[in-house]
């Protein structure tokens, strides 16, 4: 009886100290680079100082043209805002090999919705993309936001596909405006829409775009710069023409049974080059 309590003693001894070492392991384990962006972006709004260790000192490429390059320029523009302004909720966060991005519904200077682009090197951010909208007072006209609709990420193993799928349409039908081809991409009339002035289905998207051009107003994709995606979720970066304005589009897609089945987007006037904080460009 002696040496069985024994034996359970030091059994339970083994199990505590095991269970101290893999707490100790969990608490020294690095945060994923998903992880740290979320915990970044937050920081804004809690002024918590530990994530901005996170981002290289020596080397922070800005693309925000409003904002000055490096370290020294994300601290000035967080000390221009209003104390206590700040409200960072970010719905959605995928990686990409080296790249994070994100969708986030910001009260950042005013309310916005916006994409954030992070680029990583040795477990340290170096470079930052970003482009934002002004929130719209009320849903699109099939009662979506800007954020709301699918969070889950799923299908990993057709990431490279689906991010191949997603290009083409949108080199086919933004770039080249080759609409014969539209239909191949969507399942029947079925769409999911959360740009703030298009309804649901192709045939929404159909008309609004009619009713644009039938205004003068057209949309014209110059130039495609990056395709990110996990999963069924692609993000692609390009630039082009809303009527007159220089834009930066960002369209974020879910993929569904190698159907585009939703879609979210930030479009960006871009800043004329004089008003330029740093000279590192849009892209």
């Amino acid at each position: 009886m002696k040496i069985t309590v024994l034996l359970l003693v030091a059994g339970l001894g083994l199990i505590s100290c095991d269970n101290e070492n893999t707490l100790k392991q969990e608490k020294n384990m690095e945060p994923s680079n998903k992880d740290k962006v979320v915990a970044l972006l937050k920081s804004i709004e809690t002024g918590a100082t530990e994530p901005v260790s996170y981002i290289n000192p020596n080397k922070y490429i800005q693309h925000n043209l409003a904002v000055a390059d490096g370290l020294a320029g994300f601290g000035e523009l967080l000390q221009q805002l209003p104390p206590n302004s700040a409200k960072v909720n970010t719905v959605r966060s995928f990686q990409d090999g080296n790249y994070v991005f994100t969708q986030t519904d910001y009260n950042f200077f005013g309310p916005k919705i916006g994409f954030d682009i992070f680029r990583f090197e040795d477990g340290k951010i170096v470079e930052h993309w970003d482009n934002l909208q002004e929130t719209p007072s009320k849903p699109n006209p099939s009662g979506h936001t800007m954020i709301d609709g699918t969070i889950d990420v799923k299908d990993l193993e057709k990431t490279e596909a689906n991010k191949a799928l997603v290009r083409n349409f949108v080199d086919d039908i933004l770039v080249n405006s080759k609409m014969d081809k539209l239909a191949g991409y969507f399942d029947g009339d079925n769409y999911i829409q959360h740009n703030p002035n298009i309804p649901d289905k192709v045939s929404g998207l159909g008309a609004t775009l009619q009713a644009l051009a039938e205004q003068g107003i057209s949309i014209k994709y110059n130039k495609i710069h990056q395709v990110l995606g996990q999963g069924n979720f692609v993000l692609v970066v390009s630039e082009g023409y809303f009527g007159n304005d220089y834009d930066a589009f960002y369209d974020l897609f879910r993929v569904e049974n190698g159907k585009i089945a939703e879609h979210w987007d930030v479009i960006e006037k871009i800043l004329p080059k004089e008003q330029w904080k740093n000279n590192n460009g849009k892209f």
